[in-house]
């Protein structure tokens, strides 16, 4: 599969996508329609695309190449089951408050419990968690479409970056929320089709049936799961199952991106409705990404296809194992599916991030009132939508220059230290009902809990005896935020008489 071929798909790709942004958005650019989506979307859409969203093109790589380390087989699917018993709690308690309070953005509960300096502080911490987790997950596609395609044009790693988000933006900018929640839909066909004939396509190459596919990869070295040998290690079923919980509830329920899908839905009802079936989904599609990763290397090894070296470094990356296999490796047909799948992956997750932190941002920081249709609010989100994609691409180039790390250890590593603080605040608005928080102060919590929690981290092994944090990390951020809170409040007046 030629470069040129690879970029005629992706430009017929995106012509499909500003047809939908066109016609969505024609008769109505207002505030409500992109915050919002006026609380009309369907139930059904909503949860088939926020796949595209939660999954992004880490998943469609990374989590297949991990797969080869004998540490690590199938263990996330340990992490992917914690994460659905987060989901089903989001869906009874989060989901019910914020219907009730009628939010736009979800953080301005924070302000009715604990004051505007913690509001702000909230949202604070959702913008930085958010820009720098969506810019990870793009700067893993485009290294791939940059090595695959660009490099062939002699096009910059740069230029390729800010193309990206230039054609994100130039689809989302109009009608925000309520184009992605037919964009992200059409995405996800593309996705959950490429990772099933993916898995056809492999399986015919190593000429097995599905029942002997199934066979050939429980009985291989890549397909082990539960991992109950020793709680010391970051791989132990406990650490794993709770750390998806937890960062399921913070990543996702007190993430505005991820929650703004689920409040334009009618009503409380069909909210509900939209997660639990995208639960289902959910861990379904996640097994099938884990079977991908195992048929991958059992290609190569009948093949003789080594892991791919990055080209700076000259380490292995075992995050290009997929795009090696299916553009060199595989026909055409693979290729393309392929390509459509980590294209849809990608950019399902980067619309959906920028169009919920312009929310943020405009409702948050600038008091935009969300129904206001007037000429100077429109303008003024659209600068805000552009300074967010400028902001992406200067964290893209910065992990581009900086990071040689596995993308999903590094984006699960800022979640723990960047979205703990957010799980104390809310810990501390929904169970610490006798007591007030002093709000000048916490700021200066949350950044103590996050810098307290890394030597934590640093320290783990000399601390608590060769003791490996996993995604747990994220609770002891959490618990540290919600001690010092503690520490700054006072009984309210009702309770002193």
């Amino acid at each position: 599969m030629t470069p040129t071929t690879i970029l005629l798909l992706i430009t017929v790709y995106f012509g499909l996508l500003f047809a939908i942004s066109y016609f969505v958005s024609k008769n109505d650019q207002s505030n409500d329609s992109f915050f919002t989506a006026n609380r009309n979307s369907k139930w059904y859409l909503v949860a088939f695309g926020m796949i595209g969203t939660a999954l992004s093109g880490v998943t469609f790589i990374s989590v297949p190449g991990q797969v080869g380390n004998p540490d690590i087989q199938f263990k996330y699917f340990q992490f992917v089951l914690g994460n659905a018993i987060g989901f089903i709690i989001i869906a009874k308690l989060l989901l019910p408050l914020y219907y009730r309070l009628r939010v736009v953005s979800i953080y301005s509960y924070i302000e009715q419990q604990l004051g505007t300096v913690s509001y702000k502080t909230a949202a604070l911490f959702f913008l930085i968690s958010r820009t720098i987790g969506s810019a990870a997950r793009l700067y893993l596609v485009v290294l791939v479409l940059q090595r695959y395609v660009f490099d062939a044009f002699g096009i910059p790693f740069a230029a390729t970056v800010l193309g990206s988000l230039l054609l994100i933006f130039a689809y989302t900018y109009r009608g925000g929320l309520k184009t992605i929640i037919l964009t992200d839909t059409l995405q996800t066909v593309f996705l959950v089709s490429s990772v099933i004939l993916t898995i056809i396509f492999i399986c015919q190459s190593l000429n097995l049936s599905a029942t002997e596919a199934f066979e050939t990869v429980k009985n291989s070295s890549y397909s082990k799961i539960f991992f109950f040998e020793d709680w010391l290690k970051s791989t132990f079923f406990l650490k794993q199952i709770i750390g998806g919980i937890f960062v399921t509830l913070a990543m996702v329920g007190l993430d505005q991106d991820l929650m703004q899908k689920n409040l334009s839905c009618k009503n409380i009802g069909e909210a509900q409705k939209n997660m639990f079936t995208f639960t289902a989904i959910f861990v379904c599609i996640n097994l099938f990404f884990l079977s991908v990763g195992a048929l991958l290397y059992l290609y190569a090894e009948k093949n003789g296809v080594s892991i791919p070296v990055d080209l700076a470094s000259g380490k292995p990356r075992t995050d290009l194992l997929f795009p090696e296999i299916a553009f060199n490796h595989l026909s055409i047909v693979p290729a393309i599916v392929f390509l459509l799948g980590l294209t849809a992956a990608t950019f399902a997750t980067t619309d959906s991030a920028l169009t919920a932190l312009t929310t943020s941002f405009c409702i948050d920081f600038l008091n935009m009132d969300k129904t206001a249709a007037g000429k100077n609010n429109v303008a003024t989100r659209h600068g805000v939508h552009i300074g967010f994609s400028l902001l992406m691409f200067v964290v893209i180039l910065f992990i581009y220059s900086y990071n040689d790390d596995s993308v999903v250890s590094l984006i699960f590593k800022i979640a723990a230290f960047t979205y703990g603080p957010l799980l104390g605040l809310y810990s501390f608005g929904l169970f610490v009902k006798n007591r007030v928080v002093t709000d000048k102060l916490t700021p200066v919590v949350c950044v103590l809990a996050v810098v307290a929690t890394y030597v934590i981290s640093a320290n783990s092994a000399r601390l608590f005896g060769a003791y490996e944090f996993a995604e747990e990390l994220i609770i002891v951020n959490g618990l540290l935020t919600l001690l010092g809170l503690l520490a700054v409040s006072k009984p309210r007046k009702s309770e002193v008489n």
